[in-house]
């Protein structure tokens, strides 16, 4: 599938980066976390973003750059209870959060597991019949700021974890991962889909069994997934790799050599700059794929009321896309 007629949604101010969408149970929305710690939410019949909640109650100086989010918070995945009508948020640096329907300071709900501080919360879904969370936390040696140390390092202290609010206990489902990102629970609530963005590998989690199944690997970075209202799944992709970024990959004793050496503005590689959206059917086998040439970094295709919202971590703006026959998707 290929368009060229969407809409750029812009962020206000100088915020960046809406990397993931949430719906809430009465189809407000998108909300969308930014580069400032705030989580945004579209206003339609204003055309406008307004404030919606705040990660961090530090807000001196949170203007939208990077230089600070370990201060102002950083949420990426998003994800609602509509039974209590909640957003769990992860926040790359807070850890997982929750914040009430009204809004305001969220809440920290997680910050450690098995003894282990979170070190960069990165996504989220929820179980709407048991209210139970699930989130990866992609790495426990790296901040995202220097995420591309752990991608390049082949750092493999990634986690997929699930906390049950009832007991308040969490529990590690999945450890020793490298940079395990997205992850989205089936329609049926039997099984796991999540992402290791630095093998670009698709994973399966059977719930009930425990078995872990790789299902494929992608051609670029995998970032978020998010699961449609047909039980289909949504997978964003980053950007292509480059045959420079696959070989240091392949050989981790180069990625950590120059993790060791070299300044990090200069680890900043990136891969070949088209993102994408693979869509998955509901075994997991991919049945579509979304290019739009002048988007960049692509981290999520989320799929509400027959419309596409595409965010990025970097840009200053989202893209949302009318389906064209789009009852065949929900």
């Amino acid at each position: 599938m290929k368009f060229q007629d969407a809409v750029v949604m812009r962020m206000p101010g100088r915020a960046v980066g809406p990397e993931s969408f949430a719906f809430d149970g009465r189809g407000g929305g998108p909300y969308t976390g930014v580069s400032d710690g705030r989580i945004i939410r579209w206003q339609a019949n204003e055309s406008r973003w307004v404030d919606f909640a705040v990660t961090s109650p530090e807000r001196d100086g949170c203007v939208g750059g990077s230089e600070r989010e370990h201060i102002c918070g950083r949420p990426l995945g998003l994800r609602f209870d509509e039974k209590t009508g909640g957003l769990y948020i992860a926040d790359a640096y807070m850890g997982l959060l929750y914040v009430g329907p009204h809004g305001g300071l969220s809440t920290p709900i997680v910050t450690q597991a098995n003894g282990v501080t979170l070190g960069f919360t990165n996504s989220v879904d929820v179980d709407q019949v048991t209210g139970v969370v699930y989130f990866t936390d992609s790495s426990t040696r790296f901040q995202r700021r220097k995420f591309v140390w752990a991608i390049m390092s082949g750092d493999d202290s990634g986690r997929l974890m699930k906390f049950d609010p009832r007991t308040r206990k969490t529990s590690v489902l999945v450890e020793k991962l490298k940079f395990p990102n997205g992850v989205a629970l089936s329609r049926n609530g039997d099984f796991l889909l999540f992402v290791e963005t630095t093998t670009c590998k698709l994973y399966k989690l059977w719930l009930k069994t425990g078995n872990l199944e790789e299902l494929m690997e992608f051609p670029g970075f995998p970032d978020n997934i998010k699961r449609n209202r047909n039980g289909e799944f949504w997978v964003g992709i980053n950007s292509r790799r480059g045959k420079l970024v696959r070989w240091v990959i392949s050989n981790p004793w180069i990625g950590k050599a120059v993790v060791r050496y070299v300044p990090l503005d200069v680890t900043k590689i990136r891969g070949r700059g088209i993102g994408m959206g693979i869509r998955l059917d509901r075994n997991g086998t991919v049945v579509d794929v979304l290019e739009y040439g002048k988007w960049n970094e692509v981290s999520e295709v989320h799929e509400e009321n027959g419309s596409l919202w595409i965010g990025s971590v970097i840009m200053p703006f989202s893209l949302t896309h009318t389906i064209p026959n789009s009852n065949n998707f929900l």
